[in-house]
């Protein structure tokens, strides 16, 4: 039990070396190639809602949001309204959270994820630009290419599956959004394993 809530504790400390960037300015530009090989920029999406998802499948965090279907339901909602998700890997080699692309693809069909692409960033470029610092820590970036919600994907920081959370900040931004309307809470806290940078 001890075991446990140390590992817990161990991951839910957030890595402080980067500075995220401020919800209502410019997201940073990035490329990367996916698991599938397929290089994406975030450029190719201008015009549309973008929402980055850093994801790390060994991160007892992610795998209540993942187990309680809650991710792929978001995904799955979104992607069908012609939103991009992106979900990013920054775990270094041989650290948590990393896998080959194979593994991945593997982990991705387990799961029944559906995210529009799952973007590897070994070398943590992508993550240190944006400032990441757990998994899951969410980003939203609207048509024009603005950071328009990044922290906690919802208000309930536990690892149960069975725990409900009363908001979920990410889709209460993208509702807003879609709307034309404001995003009430443009930025929280995010909670869960630090990201593994190398």
């Amino acid at each position: 039990m001890l075991a446990a809530a140390l590992f817990v504790a161990a991951c839910t400390a957030a890595n402080t070396a980067t500075a995220t960037p401020p919800a209502g300015t410019p997201a940073p530009p990035f490329t990367a190639v996916d698991s599938n090989g397929k290089k994406h920029s975030l450029s190719d999406f201008k015009g549309k809602f973008v929402v980055l998802e850093w994801v790390n499948f060994d991160c007892p965090f992610v795998v209540r949001h993942y187990k309680s279907g809650n991710m792929q339901a978001l995904q799955r909602k979104y992607t069908a309204k012609g939103v991009v998700w992106l979900s990013i890997n920054s775990s270094a080699v041989g650290k948590q959270g990393y896998f080959s692309p194979a593994e991945i693809n593997a982990k991705i069909k387990e799961r029944n994820a559906a995210p529009t692409a799952y973007l590897i960033d070994t070398d943590g470029t992508i993550g240190k630009a944006y400032g990441a610092k757990t998994t899951p820590h969410m980003y939203v970036i609207d048509p024009e290419g603005n950071l328009i919600y990044q922290g906690a994907i919802d208000d309930s920081a536990s690892t149960d599956p069975n725990e409900k959370a009363k908001v979920n900040y990410v889709e209460a931004a993208l509702e807003a959004a879609m709307a034309g309307k404001p995003v009430a809470v443009p930025t929280t806290k995010p909670y869960g394993c630090s990201v593994k940078y190398k």
